[in-house]
């Protein structure tokens, strides 16, 4: 299995979502809102005030999907959320050891 993680522009959600539900083997995923901020160099703060609130808010996709469809998802979910802009954010995918479900259907 894949963990499929992004950091993406909140206004890209819909889009990423939408995309994701059309692709084969879609698992759902978890969103949370968050703040980020630029590597040094990328952006360089006017003064002070800026450096200290130089968070912008971003949203956090994590899914853990099958490996026969992993490639697919991260796919689509990397060309419904760049834009071309500097701050699209970024898209990473790593090897899930172990993962289970705390559910089981007909509990």
């Amino acid at each position: 299995m894949k963990e499929i993680k992004a950091i993406i522009r909140p206004v890209r959600l819909d889009d990423v979502r939408e995309a994701l539900m059309r692709t084969p083997g879609f698992p759902g995923m978890t969103v949370t809102h968050v703040e980020g901020c630029s590597a040094p160099g990328r952006h360089q703060p006017q003064n002070l005030k800026e450096e200290l609130l130089d968070f912008s808010p971003k949203v956090r996709i994590e899914m853990v999907a099958a490996d026969e469809h992993a490639d697919t998802l991260y796919e689509a979910l990397k060309q419904a959320a760049t834009t071309g802009h500097i701050g699209d954010g970024l898209v990473w995918m790593s090897e899930v050891t172990r993962c289970d479900y705390l559910w089981q259907p007909g509990d």
